[in-house]
């Protein structure tokens, strides 16, 4: 039997298998709401076999989006935008949907990436960042404005009513964004924050803010429903975030009941040197697996079946996630399911696309025609 697909629980979500659909941004929003190119999107990749579908870094206030054309869920009309696609998928995919909350922190008002991604000035429409610290991304920039007790305060409020308003809409799981150079993955590495007060200096107090976030987010959303936390392992800088800090903050969130550490690495400093290549990151969360005992999901730039199921079947995750990999193949999970002997759900209307090979592939029988 596959390990890939085989089933998995996450609190009270049963999956069929061990794949997700990473949390791709899209930054094809209008004032944070989905639109048509979203409609199409999420409809097309919850049909990809996996079993779970993240939607996209989806931003917990307007100035804490990555760029103008981010999604967010912090208005009614944010809200309103994704009833309809939501309903969409329920009515034709068996694929759980989770959503990743985010706030980008310091590399908030920038360019979409296929507009160059710099900083966009106030004077051009852009806005001014916040931050742990008033440390730039890079040191050509305007630096960012220092948080205060009060903003703290307002951004935790943002993801709690981010939260209700994910029940709300019937997502099924959360994950909370504390990664790649992001608002909570600033607080975590020394590089962003030089705070001097309880939420800088040591790693107990770098690590304060995420987990009290992450407890706020757990405390509104409904105790059967998962969450988890997407981490940057390490910063691939000298002297920044690494490994062993990210097992210490994996502790912590096992200690509040986190379902699974999605890891992932790089994003807070411009001098970062990633060694890429095949599963480059792997190894990162076999490291907090290993170490913890946690539920781990492994990302970054895994293609191949064969390749996801030995990552599952040797206990070096226990799921998998991926990107460029399900836009580069919307139907991923159906090709990987033909070729290492699993069974996938489909839509009755492509059950006669099944090789003819694999008749269980979708777990029914292929029909014909009158």
């Amino acid at each position: 039997m596959s390990a890939l697909f085989s089933p998995i629980e996450l609190r009270g979500l049963k999956l069929p298998n061990r794949i997700m659909v990473s949390p791709m941004c899209q930054y094809s929003a209008e004032d944070g709401s989905a639109t048509d190119w979203h409609f199409t999107h999420i409809n097309s990749l919850a049909l990809s076999g996996a079993a779970m579908f993240c939607i996209e870094a989806t931003h917990v206030e307007a100035i804490g989006r990555i760029t103008p054309g981010c999604l967010g869920l912090y208005s009614d009309a944010n809200e309103a935008a994704l009833k309809p696609i939501l309903a969409s998928v329920r009515k034709n995919s068996k694929a759980a949907v989770a959503m990743q909350l985010a706030h980008a922190g310091r590399k908030a008002s920038s360019q979409r990436p296929w507009e160059g991604g710099q900083l966009i000035p106030i004077s051009e429409g852009g806005w001014l960042p916040e931050g742990p610290s008033a440390v730039p991304h890079k040191e050509s920039e305007v630096p960012p404005r220092a948080l205060d007790a009060a903003g703290l305060k307002r951004i935790k409020d943002a993801f709690v009513a981010a939260a209700q308003r994910a029940n709300r809409l019937g997502i099924d799981a959360l994950e909370v964004h504390s990664a790649h150079g992001y608002l909570l993955h600033q607080f975590l590495s020394p590089i962003a924050n030089r705070r001097t007060d309880q939420y800088g200096g040591s790693l107990e107090n770098r690590m304060r803010y995420p987990l009290e976030v992450f407890d706020a987010v757990r405390a509104a959303f409904p105790k059967d429903k998962p969450v988890g936390v997407r981490v940057s392992a390490t910063d691939w800088v000298e002297g920044g975030w690494d490994i062993r800090q990210t097992i210490e903050y994996a502790r912590e969130l096992q200690k509040r009941d986190v379902d699974w550490i999605d890891v992932s690495s790089g994003g807070v400093s411009p001098l970062q040197k990633i060694p890429l290549g095949p599963g480059y990151q792997v190894p990162l969360a076999q490291a907090v697996k290993e170490a913890t005992g946690v539920t781990t999901m492994a990302v970054g730039l895994i293609t191949e079946a064969k390749q996801a199921e030995e990552i599952v079947a040797s206990g070096k995750a226990d799921m998998i996630t991926l990107a460029r990999g399900m836009l580069y193949d919307p139907r991923w999970g159906w090709h990987a399911a033909a070729e290492l002997g699993g069974e996938v759900s489909a839509p009755p209307q492509y059950w006669r696309s099944q090789p003819s090979t694999q008749k269980a592939l979708f777990g029914a029988t292929t029909f014909g025609t009158r």
